[in-house]
This record gives structure tokens, sequence and C-alpha cells, in this order.
């Protein structure tokens, strides 16, 4: 079975049997929170339940290697509005020990990328419009300064409240242990 048949299998059975009903929160997060953090997959269960946290408790935002690659991108976009439209007071950057994005080589992604089709013309004119895709497909060598930049670009932004408290944690993706990288409240 396909991946979309499956799903909406299992979906209509999920609803019909009103499985939702536990799951049911406001979209308002209880514990006045939005983490930013990395998409492995491996982080999808342990990191809630490491950090105690519910259906309800959070805003949740991710990107490969909980980066925040651009002050004005989606993701940055995504924790002003949980902020300013949603009630979070604090943000919390969570980068995890073994990432991927460590060992990202973008000339690779980019070989790959022409593997699956995308032409040397496309490259040739996203250059002639000024991306560097290089640059924007790379990753980082230290998750701890990855973590460090991203938490700067954050609480440096010229729309982000003073007050708002802005940490940065790493987790171990095995043991779901948390190491603070940078204590928010330090920093008000």
């Amino acid at each position: 079975m396909r991946n979309l048949d499956e799903i909406l299998e299992f979906n209509r059975q999920f609803v019909e049997n009103k499985e939702y009903e536990k799951y049911q929160t406001t979209k308002f997060p209880d514990k006045r929170l939005v983490v930013l953090s990395c998409m492995d997959t491996r982080l999808e269960e342990l990191l809630p339940k490491a950090m105690n946290m519910r259906n309800g408790d959070i805003k949740h935002v991710k990107s490969a290697g909980a980066i925040v690659s651009h002050p004005f991108g989606s993701i940055m976009r995504s924790i002003l509005v949980a902020i300013y439209e949603l009630n979070a007071a604090e943000v919390m950057v969570v980068g995890h020990y073994d990432c991927g994005m460590s060992v990202i080589d973008s000339s690779r992604t980019m070989e790959k990328m022409m593997d699956k089709g995308v032409s040397a013309q496309t490259f040739s004119t996203l250059q002639h419009a000024g991306i560097n895709l290089k640059q924007w497909l790379r990753g980082f060598e230290n998750v701890n300064e990855s973590v460090k930049n991203s938490v700067e670009t954050i609480k440096n932004h010229p729309l982000l409240p003073e007050s708002v408290a802005v940490h940065g944690l790493l987790i171990d993706p095995v043991t779901g242990r948390l190491d603070v990288v940078v204590n928010g409240y330090d920093k008000i």
C-alpha cells in the first residue's frame, strides 16, 4: 500500500473511533513556549518526552539542524507569530548531538540534485539571481556553535521583545539528556 493510501485509511478509522478526543487542546501553548528543534526522526517522540511536553504545551518549529538561516525567513516568522499571536513568552533552540547537518557537503547535495533531474541551467540561473547554493545548503562544523548562532539570530532580531528569554539546548538523540548551551534567563 502506498503511504498516502495507508495514511488516509488509518485516518478514516482514527476519526470514526474519535481517537482525536484525547489530543484536543487550544491553539495557545500551555507552557507559553516555542521550541525550534531539528527535524531528525530520532527526536519526533523523544524530544517532547525528555522535556516533559505534552500535546498543547508548546509551539514546535522544525528545521534541518535547528538552524535559523535567515533573520527574515519562515523559521523566524513562525517564532514571532508564536510570540505575538499565540502568547509564547520564551524560545528554546534545541540542537542535538550526532546531527546530520554537521556532515552535509553542499557540493555532494547538488550532485544528488543533478542525479534526480535538476539541470545545470537551473543552478546557473540561481547563481545569476544571486543565490549561493553552496552557502545555502551548507551545514555546520560544531553543533554547540550552531545552537549559539541560532539563539543570537533570534535574540538580536529587531522585532523580538527584549523580555523574551531565548535558550539554547543540546539533546542526546539516544538518551534524551539535555545540556544547556545558553541560559536565556541570564541574558534578560
